[in-house]
């Protein structure tokens, strides 16, 4: 499970980003899930779900997309065999762009606590480490700086032999993994197998990849509980299949045309996933009728590209970066959606949901209405610079039973957009100015 993600420099994070997912004295008590770290000791109370709430524009996805960073760097950075790592650093400020970023998580991993993380820049990884605490005390698995690599105190033989194929811009837990490190392997398959993103710019893949599961076995039924459990007359789905050629030729052409950027590489593969297309099956007075993803809702759509990532999640305890997780989606799901994760009943395996979102319905009126608990809340903010803060609700001391979603519109947290009223009035005189 996540512990906690630390960033910066970061996209619109100047400073230093610290999210947390360790519950907290004032948590909900029957969300908390009890987490063993090491051995013989007290386990950790760590939370199922998060959501982060602010004005457009603020960098709530900012937040969905640093996790996604770190991932990619892990994922892709051995394999890239270019000079110049991609990069996303602050870019309003000048002096920023050409300092390293930095990222951290804190995870528990077969039970045992794992802290990782790295600085980086364009041309180099300056700095990346990796510790764990099998007995509640740090044991080092590897330290690297621009000159030297501590190799740490275990599999020291496997880590040297890692040494002689490491690249100046490739993370070592990216190149040890490429080599079958016994130790580090494990870490790396968290990043691949977690920080799993939803947002736009994946949904015609997210969507082919529920159309796919439904080809799995155990899946296929779960898919279509959630399709027909959303009141939509949808009773299955068919996948299309592309013309191999002509797909092996496209694939081609989008990798050539995006492989300045390294993470639309990636989308590249994702398109090229989607090009199969499917048909959705809807039950009708006279039968079964197929319907085309043109001829439905926008909410459908968005509902069919969410289930396959959300069944994945579930079913393999990994964690779900939900970017927007209401847009085009009626509030009665998006309830259902959070209580997946937020019951032990739904979720036997820990997964965890980190999502953004602008329903101050989620937040409550009551502690009775809420969906999240208080150390379950975060903000974010624009300062004057252009840069993100994000803070959680436990800054502003919230009480027990605070209508937290009311506070929330009338501005008592921060968080909210300051409309100017007379730049609206003006927009309408322009316009009366042309008649």
């Amino acid at each position: 499970m996540l512990l906690a993600f630390r960033a910066a420099n970061v996209r619109s994070f100047r400073d230093e980003l610290e999210f947390s997912m360790l519950a907290t004295a004032r948590a909900e008590g029957d969300v908390v899930r009890q987490v063993s770290w090491r051995e013989e000791g007290q386990p950790l109370g760590v939370l199922p779900a998060a959501g982060i709430f602010g004005a457009n524009g603020s960098g709530k996805s900012n937040v969905l997309e640093a996790m996604d960073d770190m991932r990619f760097y892990v994922v892709n950075s051995f394999r890239r065999t270019g000079e110049v790592l991609p990069r996303w650093p602050f870019r309003l400020d000048s002096d920023f762009e050409s300092r390293p970023s930095s990222y951290e998580v804190d995870i528990v991993l077969g039970g045992v606590r794992h802290e990782y993380g790295f600085v980086l820049d364009g041309e180099r990884v300056h700095e990346e480490w990796a510790v764990r605490y099998p007995r509640g005390k740090a044991a080092r698995l590897f330290r690297r700086t621009r000159e030297a690599l501590d190799p740490g105190s275990s599999a020291r033989a496997e880590t040297r032999a890692v040494e002689r194929l490491l690249r100046p811009n490739a993370l070592f837990l990216s190149t040890a993994a490429a080599a079958n490190h016994s130790l580090l392997t494990p870490l790396y398959e968290w990043f691949r197998r977690n920080l799993l993103p939803a947002d736009v710019s994946n949904r015609p893949s997210r969507q082919a990849f529920t159309v796919e599961m439904l080809d799995r076995g155990i899946d296929r039924e779960r898919i279509l509980t959630l399709l027909r459990a959303a009141d939509l007359g949808i009773v299955g789905a068919r996948k299309l299949e592309a013309d191999p050629a002509l797909k092996e030729r496209l694939t081609r052409a989008l990798r050539e045309a995006v492989d300045e950027d390294g993470k639309s590489v990636d989308e590249a593969a994702d398109l090229a996933f989607a090009m199969d297309g499917f048909s959705l099956v809807h039950q009708g007075i006279s039968g079964e009728v197929e319907l085309q993803p043109h001829e439905e809702s926008l909410g459908t759509l968005v509902w069919l590209g969410l289930i396959g990532p959300l069944v994945m999640a579930l079913s393999g305890g990994s964690v779900l970066l939900a970017d927007e997780l209401d847009a085009s989606l009626h509030p009665a799901l998006v309830q259902r959606v959070i209580e997946l994760f937020q019951r032990p009943e739904t979720n036997p395996h820990r997964a965890q949901l980190i999502f953004n979102s602008h329903d101050p319905t989620i937040l409550g009126d009551s502690r009775e209405s809420r969906l999240l608990g208080r150390d379950q809340t975060w903000f974010t903010e624009k300062r004057i610079d252009g840069s993100t803060r994000l803070f959680p609700l436990l800054d502003l001391d919230p009480r027990k039973y605070e209508a937290v979603g009311r506070r929330y519109l009338e501005g008592r947290y921060g968080a909210t957009p300051i409309l100017s009223g007379s730049e609206f009035d003006r927009v309408g005189e322009l316009i009366a100015a042309d008649e």
